[in-house]
């Protein structure tokens, strides 16, 4: 794409994706006019203005719920479309995504431990729950990261059947929890993701690690590219392919667990973002990061508008990105096939 092009689709991208977070901010079950919304925003940001004549009801549902929800699902659609980035570009696999090397299972067998045995205390204004499935996930990691270890090296694959094994272990061990516990209905729910009940905590919590390991990610973008070649041709070119994975293993591990912890296991959306992606703007990780980071955001903004907004029972946005995502990746499979793509 020219470089014309590209600058364009950067302005139209931005726009999308402001006028996405303020359209999906006025949106809700509780009727909120639009210049309510555009008082209410911009007096919180600025200081500038009087909001004095709209209801406190109005501002805490603007301010507090709406607001802080829909900036962390842009965080986190961008976190885990950056993640899937990464994965796609270090295994050089098209079906790679950020919960490959079990790190969603982890999480999940995590949050369903403080599930199963009530722990419902809270740290430094997070619950257990969350806490248990952050420590959970990375540890998983470590577990994968070891076990394909061989002397100084980490085969791609030996990393990826080691993280579907373990994987597949995890999921084993959640599901003998939900059938001896009463707790079933909870577990569900949270291994569907969902951002019900998130404020401005959860927020800042999540925003660091994103913030930092994007910026991470983003500095070896011309060793990604170079990867692409093969693991031989890199090592030639200079590369070191071992520590370069390991790199991209542990911030891009660093970045899910904190996603997921805070919202449950969202999918779909690390996997098909960088493929459209991909279609616009080229395979160079540059432009792929950023791209990635701000559609990733703006997909998941809509799906937990739609999860939120479509009936009076708030529906997980994992189920609402799946039926997004599934057809839409199968049409890019025969895309692919037919050599469109």
């Amino acid at each position: 794409m020219k470089k014309s092009i590209q600058k364009y689709l950067l302005y139209i991208v931005l726009f999308i994706c402001l006028a996405t977070v303020f359209i999906c901010t006025t949106i809700g079950v509780a009727d909120i006019s639009v210049s309510q919304t555009i008082e209410i925003l911009f007096n919180k940001i600025t200081g500038v203005g009087n909001i004095e004549g709209v209801k406190t009801s109005t501002v805490a549902i603007i301010w507090t719920l709406r607001f802080p929800r829909v900036l962390l699902a842009f965080l986190v659609g961008g976190a885990l479309s950056i993640c899937g980035v990464a994965y796609q570009g270090i295994f050089k696999n098209p079906m790679a995504d950020p919960f490959l090397l079990g790190v969603s299972s982890g999480a999940a067998l995590g949050a369903t431990i403080a599930i199963v045995f009530h722990l419902s205390a809270t740290f430094l204004g997070f619950d257990l729950i969350s806490i248990f499935a952050f420590v959970s996930a990375l540890l998983t990691l470590l577990l994968v990261y070891n076990i394909s270890r061989v002397g100084n090296k980490v085969p791609v694959t030996t990393l990826l059947l080691s993280g579907i094994a373990i994987s597949q272990v995890l999921t084993a061990i959640i599901s003998m929890f939900m059938i001896f516990s009463d707790q079933m209905n909870k577990i569900v729910f949270w291994t569907m993701g969902s951002f019900n009940a998130k404020s401005w905590n959860h927020l800042l919590v999540v925003l660091p690690y994103v913030v930092i390991g994007f910026m991470i990610l983003y500095h070896y973008h011309r060793q990604m590219d170079i990867m692409l070649l093969g693991e031989d041709t890199a090592s030639q070119l200079g590369v070191n392919t071992d520590r370069l994975k390991l790199i991209i293993l542990v911030v891009t591990a660093l970045i899910t667990a904190a996603a997921v912890s805070v919202t449950g296991i969202i999918g779909f959306v690390g996997l098909i973002i960088p493929h459209i992606v991909r279609m616009l703007v080229g395979p160079k990780h540059k432009n792929l990061y950023p791209y990635s980071f701000v559609l990733g955001g703006v997909l998941l903004i809509i799906c937990d508008t739609v999860a939120r907004s479509l009936i009076s029972q708030e529906i997980p946005v994992g189920i609402i990105t799946s039926i997004f995502g599934g057809p839409f990746f199968i049409y890019l499979l025969k895309q692919r096939k037919r050599g469109g793509i």
